[in-house]
């Protein structure tokens, strides 16, 4: 029996892919979470095998839940489940430890084929996020700016344009003020913006957040 966590802070979208999953009877759903805070709790709680996680999500979001959890598991199988599939997420995602990578418009064969896949020890990638990062590779490829942006800036962009401040973006992280203001001044400077409204019509411009509702 392969067990799952399901990480996603739209109920309706949870409740979904239980009932799908549900119809497997080598696969079992064994906690839900909104966050990524409580994903980490109801993981050390159920003991998953495997999670399915959103990436754009309150709090700390997929990319810093993902390196948590791994730090918690090594051996945890995560497979992102987003409507993301420009770069530097992918990639970003991978590299915080992901086995997989999934978009929101694939259907549930998909996902349970990605879950039986990574829960043997290999990746899975959706074909179109396959050929979206083998794209990026290309020379004379459009690069997103997002691009240069390490882990870490990459995940304090997202905390900046969800709206949350330096101390807040401090706690959740457990960085000091001064190491996360580092980190957004570094991030405006590679991106060439001198605040967090431009920065956040940026990432609206690249794909990177959902939409407009933080400006």
């Amino acid at each position: 029996m392969i067990t799952v966590l399901l990480v996603d802070d739209h109920e309706l979208v949870r409740t979904g892919i239980r009932r799908l999953l549900e119809d497997n009877n080598d696969i079992k759903v064994v906690g839900e979470a909104e966050n990524g805070e409580e994903a980490f709790i109801e993981a050390k709680k159920h003991k998953p095998a495997v999670v399915l996680m959103d990436v754009n999500m309150p709090g700390i979001g997929g990319l810093e839940a993902t390196r948590k959890l791994r730090k918690l598991d090594p051996n945890l199988k995560i497979i992102v489940v987003t409507i993301h599939a420009e770069e530097p997420f992918p990639t970003r995602l991978l590299e915080a430890g992901a086995s997989g990578y999934l978009t929101k418009d694939c259907g549930i064969k998909e996902i349970v084929n990605a879950i039986r896949t990574v829960h043997k020890g290999e990746r899975y990638l959706g074909a179109n996020i396959a050929q979206q990062m083998a794209l990026t590779m290309m020379p004379g490829s459009n690069q997103s700016p997002f691009q240069a942006l390490s882990q870490r800036e990459m995940q304090v962009m997202m905390m900046v344009t969800q709206g949350q401040n330096v101390q807040q973006i401090s706690d959740k992280l457990c960085l000091s003020p001064k190491t996360i203001s580092t980190y957004r001044h570094r991030l405006f400077e590679k991106l060439s913006v001198e605040n967090d409204v431009e920065l956040t019509r940026l990432a609206i411009r690249h794909g990177m957040i959902e939409n407009g509702e933080n400006i």
